[in-house]
């Protein structure tokens, strides 16, 4: 199988029209096409800043001229579940004439999306990369062989997968950037870099505010490792 990660901007998608003009940003978690129809249903989980920005951009997504459907499912404080259904765009016609195939959910913001694609041979994936250039504007992010044995252990492994991805999404804004500094200031690092002085400083806060937060987000992470470790295969 031949995986692409494409870093895309399609001119006739109404998500990206959306990320465009508010700061919000789109997650789909499941999508279902209807080839009789040429249509696509998604479920997206949307991200904001807080509600008024969220209530903006789902009101100009709603409004859209390409949306055929808009179903609000869900939403707390900056976040929401939504159901969808647009039209056929031209990416999405390119990649299935091609004997193209999902293989990751599409992740969309400030105007761009990331799509995880899959062919069959190289022809198919040349084939689609050629036919993508006439109306969209993309770059190439990777591009895999992957083998049988590891699609077998991809698919085999995708709940210790999914167990490191829920731990990162429990941590906190102010955890994450904490952790974050610590790495690229080599807090982790002998001898060390960055020291937790320096991370006070850098958030504004004492020594003993900078250890916990940096404290609770290694606890966190490293439980999740834990249970990783226990789930693979």
């Amino acid at each position: 199988m031949i995986d692409i990660a494409l870093d895309m901007r399609q001119y006739d998608c109404p998500f990206i029209d959306t990320t465009d003009d508010a700061d919000l940003s789109f997650a789909a978690s499941y999508w279902e096409f209807n080839p009789a129809a040429g249509e696509l249903e998604t479920r997206m989980v949307v991200e904001a800043p807080d509600r008024h920005e969220l209530d903006q951009g789902l009101s100009m997504l709603r409004e859209h001229r390409g949306m055929e459907g808009f179903d609000l499912l869900a939403k707390r404080d900056g976040a929401a579940r939504i159901r969808t259904t647009i039209q056929e765009t031209s990416a999405m016609r390119t990649i299935r004439q091609n004997d193209g195939y999902v293989t990751g959910p599409f992740y969309i913001e400030d105007g761009r999306e990331t799509w995880h694609v899959g062919f069959d041979n190289d022809g198919l994936a040349d084939g689609a990369l050629a036919g993508l250039e006439r109306n969209n504007d993309f770059s190439v992010l990777s591009r895999e062989d992957t083998s049988i044995p590891e699609i077998s252990e991809l698919m085999s492994n995708a709940g210790a997968a999914m167990t490191l991805i829920n731990g990162c999404r429990e941590l906190s804004e102010t955890e994450r950037e904490t952790l974050e500094t610590a790495v690229e200031g080599g807090y982790f690092e002998s001898p060390r870099g960055a020291t937790l002085g320096d991370l006070a400083d850098e958030f504004d806060v004492s020594k003993p505010a900078a250890s916990k937060n940096l404290r609770r987000a290694e606890r966190k992470l490293i439980d999740r490792v834990v249970d990783a470790l226990g789930e693979l295969e």
